[in-house]
């Protein structure tokens, strides 16, 4: 027959492999459902240069058609795309400089470029007209002369020549470092940041073209759907240093301001140096990520690797939650209430259920990236604060012996005590939800980017829930053994640790979501896992709330100093005072009957306070 500790363990240890299929199960299945497939052929699909060029001039004329019907906007954009989406995404460019030289590929982009500009303003009917029928002429010309170069191939071969001489020079690359860092995918980071830096620089164009609000959203397009999607901060805050990453996110928003502010003033210089000046940032910081001949070394090849990302990013987002789940837990043991533990776990299950929603629902309305995910993890963030400085301070006030087993008596009462576990079980539900539809969407970048080494970022995954599962059972065993005063005080303090946390990540990812408007302190430190930024919003937020901790703890030590001193017998006080007088206590008063009950209770309470004392039976817990 099993002991009641071992009989009492197996539930546990079953429960927390639960918890791991809870979080594996969505995290499988979202991320792998939301994994975009790679990008469409479709722009090169061509067997002549003549088709790439009749593409290219049904977009121009659907552009010019757009701005005849009044579309001044639709047709800029229009424009644009018929340059992007078609001349340069069919290679058309590339084989032009190529074939004819660049000067001729370059005469092409400033007439596409001007052709955009001139689609602002309106009575541009003429110039507009005239400049899209000799524009799509001259395409039309050029891709007769390529058409007609015998050692040039079509569009859908020329492609395919142009991806083995890239992937030929990126493997000899890759061959002459002494360690290999693949960047997202087949990509290098300074491919990523190549990337950005074009969005940006669409965007400085729009901007200067008197559209600065169309600037800012390419520009938005490049922080989320880049930087902060592909890996490209994670990667410079464990690699570089997160002060680096708080430097490149402010330079982010100031080049957005710097659009914004330019529709009304008219001022495009500050827009071009500030972009520049971003660019720049991203090319130094993706050339340290990928290195040189021999300057990767293991440590950054695990943090910037699949394996290491999935890995990290588990664990970091993980964290927290494990520990305010853990620590609720471990008081519903401490209380006695072990069949209230079914409802914490029903709210780790909902928040993950829920993660998955809301990351479904952000992949298909907003593409799994824009300011809407930073703002609804900020409201998150700030609503699971409360909830921990409320368990905070309830816990610290149940840190003394004689407030414990006042409680565990009036626990008893069926309203109290399910109203306090359905609070516990929303606070589990918010640790969790807050950290989970992030998760899910940094996974699915993984496997997207990466699809030819998913088995590493589902092996990071594995390691990473198992060190999760390893912090959440130590925490689980060892609390339940420790003395009622020191569990709750150190329990009451982590949760008043992470309430500061968590008010410098919720108001930094309102800030990042452009909902509260930012202040940056250059030269200040960031620290991401203890929610130190460089913002004076997050400071104060932070600091703000470290006050209300305090201020609560101060008040919790006063009330239950007055609750001991008034349950305290007038002999028991008199004795308490007398030992302050002298700084000891004669064993003498023990021998009158009030001396010897107050030294009954002394005793009592010490037992207590050692773990030794009154306890619920074992079938309780």
């Amino acid at each position: 027959m099993l002991s009641a500790p071992a009989a009492r363990t197996g539930p546990v240890v079953a429960a927390s492999l639960l918890l791991v299929v809870l979080v594996l199960s969505p995290v499988v299945f979202v991320a792998g459902a939301l994994s975009p497939a790679r990008a469409s052929d479709s722009d090169t699909d061509h067997d002549t240069w003549g088709q790439a060029a009749a593409v290219v001039d049904e977009r121009l004329h659907s552009a010019l058609t757009k701005y005849e019907d009044g579309d001044t906007a639709g047709a800029a954009s229009g424009f644009q795309s018929a340059y992007h989406s078609s001349y340069k995404a069919s290679n058309m460019s590339a084989a032009v400089s190529e074939t004819l030289g660049e000067d001729v590929a370059e005469d092409h982009r400033e007439k596409f470029d001007a052709l955009r500009t001139a689609a602002y303003s309106l009575g541009n009917d003429q110039v507009l007209s005239e400049g899209v029928a000799g524009l799509s002429q001259e395409v039309t010309e050029a891709a007769t002369q390529l058409d007609a170069t015998a050692d040039l191939a079509g569009p859908r071969d020329y492609a395919q020549e142009q991806a083995a001489v890239i992937a030929s020079q990126r493997a000899e690359i890759q061959a002459s470092r002494t360690s290999v860092n693949e960047g997202r995918g087949d990509r290098t980071w300074t491919v990523v940041a190549q990337e950005m830096t074009e969005l940006i620089n669409q965007g400085v164009e729009e901007a200067q073209a008197g559209d600065g609000e169309a600037g800012a959203a390419l520009v938005n397009d490049a922080y989320y759907g880049y930087y902060e999607k592909l890996g490209f901060e994670k990667t410079v805050m464990a690699a570089i240093s997160g002060s680096r990453v708080s430097e490149v996110e402010n330079q982010f928003k100031v080049v957005r301001k710097a659009m914004v502010a330019q529709d009304s003033t008219g001022d495009t210089g500050d827009v071009a140096e500030q972009a520049r000046l971003l660019t720049t940032m991203l090319a130094e910081d993706a050339a340290a990520l990928d290195g040189g001949a021999g300057e990767i070394s293991p440590v950054r090849a695990f943090l910037s690797g699949s394996f290491g990302q999935a890995f990290l990013i588990l664990l970091r987002e993980g964290l927290e939650a494990i520990l305010v789940v853990a620590a609720v837990i471990a008081y519903l043991v401490k209380a006695g209430m072990r069949n209230r533990v079914r409802y914490i776990y029903l709210g780790v299950a909902l928040g993950l259920a829920a993660s998955g929603v809301v990351a479904l629902l952000f992949s298909v309305l907003f593409n799994s990236a824009s300011a809407h995910q930073e703002v609804l993890e900020g409201v998150v963030a700030l609503a699971a604060m409360v909830m921990l400085l409320f368990t905070s301070s309830w816990m610290l006030s149940k840190s003394s012996v004689e407030s414990w087993n006042r409680y565990i008596k009036d626990r008893t009462e069926a309203s109290v005590s399910q109203g306090g576990v359905w609070a516990l079980a929303s606070l589990s539900f918010l640790a969790v939800f807050r950290e989970g539809a992030e998760t899910v969407m940094f996974y699915q970048a993984l496997l997207a980017l990466d699809p030819g080494g998913s088995a590493s970022v589902w092996q990071g995954f594995a390691a990473g829930a198992a060190a999760l599962v390893a912090i959440f059972l130590l925490i689980r065993f060892t609390s339940v053994r420790i003395p009622l005063r020191p569990f709750f005080l150190v329990t009451s303090a982590m949760m008043a640790v992470l309430v500061v946390v968590f008010a410098g990540g919720g108001v930094h990812a309102l800030l990042e979501g452009d909902v509260v408007p930012a202040t940056y302190i250059e030269g200040w430190p960031t620290y991401d896992y203890l929610g130190v930024y460089p913002y004076v919003e997050t400071l104060a937020a932070q600091a703000a709330m470290a006050v209300v901790v305090v201020g609560l703890a101060l008040v919790s030590a006063v009330r239950r100093h007055r609750a001991a001193v008034e349950a305290q017998p007038e002999s028991s006080r008199q004795e308490a005072e007398a030992v302050d007088r002298h700084g000891a206590y004669d064993s003498r008063d023990s021998e009158t009957p009030q001396g010897a009950e107050a030294a009954e209770a002394a005793e009592a309470a010490q037992d207590v306070e050692e773990g030794t004392g009154t306890r619920r039976p074992d079938s309780d817990y």
